[in-house]
């Protein structure tokens, strides 16, 4: 299962996010002791638990009991994908929530609920239809018994009517590991395991791609481009031929590409078949200069002529949401008009879509094509005071 964290671009965060799984794989780790990520993170997340100790101080992610010290057995694995915070990197926020099962909603005890950036981010919950949802009320060390209350009837207040209103709301300190063994016990309750076809053509969103070749390695010993993502549906195994859509751009043409799987990598663990409920590291035989620095994110992955249509053109049903989030003062949402230019998030693909033909079924020219399929969803964003602001979504027609 994929379980998004988001939320406010703080120390906080990223202290969460590394003390539940213990290692964090985002190659910025200059941004990430600043607390900020440009790029989605991702690590693996093994929830344990001690045979000896009673719920919920049974539950941890160490192999050793806090408690007792007695060994742990494996009760969960999750895999984590950890979302830039800052408000300007919402095509980001957007991408990364095509990847996730579930949430984990990150709110500051000692800052007034909601921030700008938290609002726009419970907004791409609701959008994304995320029903499985967690928020911890973090740095509660920080505060008194009376600043964290006061924080906490913020927080019922700001999700009140939205997906996230039944949310149980944790109360953490990251810092000090307060309330972590009920942080897991809550994941374990609330984030079940999604059931998703096995059986269809595999659909794997790319989220980052690398070339993971130390420099001055040895020709002999050089490997092919991995690409990282999830399986939204079907298999994958070693030795598969794959395709890539839209795939790569030559000679200002967007042209497929298929390679062979070579290896498929779930955390630290080698896996022969790649299935749906977590991310994957896939191995492939591209010239890893393709896939260097995310080169191949935004890309769809499967089976040889099984993937949806290459779209330089997009039909879509437009919904709106009543006002801008994210901003000071309130803003109502106008309708999109002719030659209005909004950033689309499809899957893990972002462009830049011109509009077309407007109204409640809309027509765009996309600056760059995407691989989607008829009833796909649509995150839409629009430029306001320099920034992209979501201002709804939209399902493609055609």
């Amino acid at each position: 299962m994929n379980l998004g964290i988001v939320g406010h671009v703080d120390h906080g965060k990223t202290t969460l996010t590394q003390m539940l799984t213990g290692k964090f794989t985002d190659e910025h780790s200059e941004e990430l002791k600043r607390g900020i990520s440009i790029r989605l993170g991702y690590a693996d997340m093994d929830i344990r638990k001690c045979p000896k100790c009673e719920e919920p101080l049974c539950y941890t992610t160490l192999k050793k009991c806090i408690n007792d010290g007695s060994d742990t057995v494996h009760e969960r694995m999750y895999s984590i994908v950890d979302l830039p915070g800052h408000e300007t990197l919402m095509a980001t926020v957007l991408s990364g929530a095509s990847l996730m099962d579930g949430a984990i909603l990150v709110i500051a005890a000692n800052e007034k609920c909601p921030q700008s950036q938290t609002t726009e981010h419970l907004s791409v919950l609701n959008i994304a239809k995320i029903k499985n949802i967690i928020i911890v009320q973090n740095k509660v060390d920080l505060v008194d018994e009376k600043q964290a209350l006061a924080n906490y009837n913020q927080i019922k207040e700001f999700v009140k009517g939205s997906i996230a209103e039944d949310a149980p709301i944790i109360p953490v300190s990251a810092q000090h590991r307060a309330n972590i063994d009920l942080l897991l016990e809550a994941i374990i309750d609330i984030m079940a395991v999604p059931k998703k076809d096995e059986k269809c053509d595999p659909k794997m969103y790319v989220a980052r791609s690398f070339d993971v070749n130390k420099p001055s390695s040895p020709i002999k010993g050089l490997v092919g481009g991995v690409i990282g993502g999830t399986l939204v549906q079907g298999k994958l195994k070693e030795g598969d031929e794959i395709e890539l859509r839209p795939g790569i751009k030559v000679n200002d043409k967007w042209t497929p590409v298929t390679t062979t799987i070579t290896s498929i990598s779930q955390g630290s663990q080698r896996l022969k078949v790649g299935t749906s409920g977590g991310l994957l590291a896939v191995g492939t035989l591209f010239d890893p200069y393709l896939s260097k620095s995310d080169g191949l994110s935004g890309n769809v992955v499967g089976h040889v002529g099984k993937l949806p249509p290459v779209r330089n053109d997009l039909k879509i049903e437009v919904h709106l949401i009543e006002r801008i989030v994210g901003l000071e003062k309130d803003q109502q949402v106008k309708q999109i008009l002719e030659n209005d230019v909004l950033m689309m998030n499809v899957g893990t693909a972002k462009t830049v879509g011109i509009c077309t033909v407007a109204g409640n079924t809309a027509s765009f020219k996309l600056k760059l094509p995407v691989c989607a399929d008829v009833g796909d969803k649509v995150a839409l964003s629009k430029q306001i005071n320099g920034r992209w602001r979501l201002i709804g979504y939209g399902i493609i027609q055609s």
